[in-house]
């Protein structure tokens, strides 16, 4: 038999791909159905199972994905953190922004200042979700050993010189950024929406004229709101630091959207 198979080999090539399953020629395995999975799970009978297995058929369903997978926020998550994040802050400066509106306000829900809620959406996604993204995952995971100190108990922190040092650091940065960068760009932005104008050059000096009209306020609420924010947020694990961040930054943000929201 061996040399008779030999001899089909060398005629046809085709049959090389064929295989031999207890001493018959048998097609190459293809793709199985999806619903065998599901036929292996127990929806067959036994000798039916044995057939699938004895005919190689059943080995390749392993690497099938599971007819019930669905999305994970979880998988998310972890595999696109950046998309997650702007997803995160876009949604939060919006419903912020609808909570200073509806309920501190009293605005009533068909009198919503719109070109308001656009402002603040806008602003979480470019601001919130990327720049600030950018500058307190990668930018401070260089500028500062984050992981080693806020992986530690809480005892041990309070011990760590240099850890301590690293956090007062940190603070200091990210205040200076909410001073000079965070507060200059929310007026920009918010000109961007209110002046009716397509000029960049006017978005800026008006954005930058409320800045400064405002800084005195603007920098004593800044700093006891997000300095002691900023102690706890860097002193947390790293995969917290955002998610705490934004719990503070919902207060904020309504309140920003109370003082400053506004034509």
């Amino acid at each position: 038999m061996h040399q008779w198979l030999a001899l089909l080999l060398l005629i046809c090539p085709e049959a090389r791909a064929m295989r031999i399953v207890g001493g018959v020629m048998r097609p190459p395995l293809r793709c199985p159905s999806p619903f065998l999975r599901l036929d292996l799970e127990g929806k067959t009978s036994r000798t039916e199972r044995r057939r699938l297995m004895s005919t190689g058929e059943a080995e390749l369903t392993e690497e099938l994905p599971s007819a019930s997978a669905g999305f994970s926020y979880a998988n998310f998550a972890r595999e696109r953190p950046f998309a997650n994040n702007i997803l995160i802050a876009t949604t939060k400066t919006a419903a912020a922004d609808l909570l200073a509106q509806v309920v501190i306000a009293q605005t009533p829900l068909d009198s919503l200042d719109l070109q308001r809620s656009l402002l603040f959406c806008l602003f979480g996604a470019v601001y919130l979700g990327g720049f600030q993204y950018f500058y307190q995952v990668n930018v401070f995971k260089k500028l500062f050993d984050v992981e080693a100190f806020t992986s530690q108990p809480w005892e041990d922190k309070l011990r760590d010189g240099p850890g301590l040092r690293a956090l007062a650091a940190q603070t200091a940065l990210d205040l200076t950024v909410l001073t000079f960068i965070y507060l200059p760009t929310f007026y920009v932005f918010k000109a961007a929406v209110f002046s009716g104008s397509m000029d960049p050059h006017v978005w800026a000096s008006s954005g930058l004229a409320s800045y400064q009209s405002n800084f005195q306020k603007d920098e004593f609420d800044l700093i006891r709101v997000w300095l002691p924010a900023d102690l706890v947020c860097f002193s947390v694990p790293l995969y917290l630091r955002l998610p705490v961040r934004h719990v503070v930054s919902f207060v904020w943000t309504a309140y920003l959207s109370f003082a400053r929201g506004g034509h």
